[in-house]
């Protein structure tokens, strides 16, 4: 039986889960927890994930990994149970997974590694990721990932393209580009091409490519050729995750991000004048340290204003060694409260949204017989099961904020 991986965070984890799980195929009795960073929440999640595999499953080797270990690896070497720490550098290594290997717990650097081998399976997915970039040069006052994943770097378009067609040659009908700042792609090669270039390359050059979806965008940085592919394509999904983070602009300027509220608005009014019916999800931050109830009521009515469907909202979380933990911070029961009230915000929209689509025919990637995703991400129960992982053309009779129910035809 080869190693068990259990990935916690963002879907960058979960294609280096896959390259892991390609290297690690012989180590028997094993489970390696990739971990994240972004949230306190997120460490917490994965030291239980350990703790509770020490507990369930005596003489299980467990080996520690990812962006909370490249962090802190003295930490989660101390951790009973744990065997081995690798970094997000090694873990990508073929020879680090050796049967035989032997890493010890010393202080793990990142490194310009080699692009990730090429992967064939997807962990029973129905949609696969391709990694196009790696890495982040910017300096949010909130993270600590440009130090768990170090500087920005560019994956070719052809590995990108050879990687995309093993995947459409195995059956996936949906890739999704992700990366850690997917909008800086580029600026490191010699071209310099931006990421709208390199989208619109992909689709020519796997024309067999049914579904193309990106991860988060940077409002600030959506390169031109972007938005006209976002207007022309019909294979790049009509769905654009920003990283927005606020919508007040003391506490945008406070976090060191690049983009004001105007910056925001305008992005997102475009995708909607470009592609009409556009599904925009953002990633927000509740309680940011500094933000008064009046800064917090600014992004309430931004999003309100904006009508998101589809938000991620996080209660801050102070993360040791970045300028935000220095700052003045919002009691943690305040945080909460004001996320809860973002995500109420966020589930009516989201059920106006859902019920939009009522009386449409959507085209379903279905991710079980009777469970899927449209183009637009809404999810969907199917009246009757097909086959996982093919596409489905069903019409929408019903809507909540759970979702729709779909008749397939």
């Amino acid at each position: 039986m080869s190693a068990e991986i259990i990935t916690f965070g963002c879907r960058l984890n979960a294609y280096e889960s896959e390259v892991i799980r390609s290297h690690a195929a012989a180590l028997e009795n094993t489970v390696i927890v990739n971990t994240c960073a972004v949230t306190a929440e997120a460490e917490r999640q994965a030291r239980q994930a350990i703790r509770r595999i020490v507990r369930t499953r005596p003489g299980t080797q467990v080996i520690a990994t990812g962006c909370a270990v490249q962090l802190n690896p003295a930490r989660w070497s101390a951790l009973p149970g744990v065997s081995r720490v690798v970094g997000n550098a090694e873990k990508l290594r073929a020879e680090t997974w050796a049967a035989d290997t032997s890493v010890g717990r010393r202080d793990l650097t990142v490194l310009r590694e080699e692009p990730p081998q090429l992967i064939t399976e997807f962990g029973g997915r129905a949609r696969a990721f391709v990694q196009i970039q790696q890495g982040c040069d910017h300096r949010c006052t909130f993270c600590t990932i440009p130090f768990a994943r170090g500087p920005s770097r560019s994956l070719s378009l052809a590995r990108i393209i050879e990687q995309t067609q093993l995947l459409v040659a195995r059956g996936f009908q949906e890739v999704v580009l992700t990366g850690v700042d997917l909008t800086s792609y580029g600026l490191d090669l010699p071209d310099q091409p931006r990421l709208g270039q390199m989208v619109r390359r992909l689709l020519a050059e796997v024309p067999e490519l049914p579904r193309l979806r990106l991860s988060s965008l940077d409002p600030a940085e959506i390169d031109e050729d972007l938005w006209r592919v976002i207007a022309e394509e019909p294979r790049l999904m009509p769905h654009v995750h920003l990283s927005l983070q606020a919508g007040s602009d003391l506490i945008l300027k406070r976090m060191k991000r690049r983009h004001s509220t105007a910056t925001a608005k305008e992005a997102i009014t475009r995708a909607r004048l470009l592609r009409p019916g556009i599904a925009i999800g953002a990633d927000l931050i509740a309680g940011f340290p500094t933000e008064t109830e009046a800064l917090f009521r600014e992004t309430f009515e931004f999003v309100q204003e904006m009508e998101l469907p589809y938000l991620h909202v996080f209660p801050f979380s102070s993360r040791p060694g970045t300028p935000a933990a220095r700052m003045p911070q919002v009691p943690p029961s305040e945080r909460d409260r004001r996320a809860a009230l973002l995500r109420e915000l966020g589930e009516a929209a989201r059920k106006r949204f859902f019920s939009a689509h009522i009386g449409r025919r959507v085209e379903i990637l279905l991710e079980s017989p009777e469970r899927g995703h449209t183009e637009h991400f809404c999810p969907v129960s199917l009246s009757s099961p097909r086959a996982a992982g093919t596409l489905v053309s069903a019409l929408v009779s019903r809507a909540d904020a759970k979702g729709l129910t779909a008749e397939a035809s």
